[in-house]
């Protein structure tokens, strides 16, 4: 089974060298860098707003652990945003691609 994962980052800078890290690791096919958007969120009692950088990471559902663990390990952020939601559906040529790129 494949996922999503959407992260966001601080800067395109480090979304970007984050990304790169990942596919050259083979723990993902793809990483759709998203253009910086507003985020409103709760932060220690208050409500905080910021420009973030999004992330879409094309995967398989059995290397989410290891791609949370290397994303954790090089953030700015104490606690980013990684979340995913399994591929349903999708072309089928599109799905064996992610397959087949994140093997090593």
């Amino acid at each position: 089974m494949t996922l999503t994962i959407y992260a966001t980052f601080a800067t395109a800078e480090e979304a970007q060298t984050i990304a790169r890290a990942l596919l050259e690791e083979r723990l993902v096919a793809c990483a759709n860098i998203m253009a910086a958007h507003e985020s409103l969120y709760w932060w220690e009692g208050e409500i905080q707003s910021g420009r973030e950088t999004g992330v879409l990471f094309k995967t398989r559902a059995d290397l989410f652990d290891q791609v949370t663990d290397f994303i954790k390990a090089r953030h700015s952020y104490a606690v980013p945003c990684i979340v995913a939601w399994p591929v349903e559906q999708g072309h089928g040529p599109f799905l064996q691609w992610i397959m087949q790129e994140t093997e090593k």
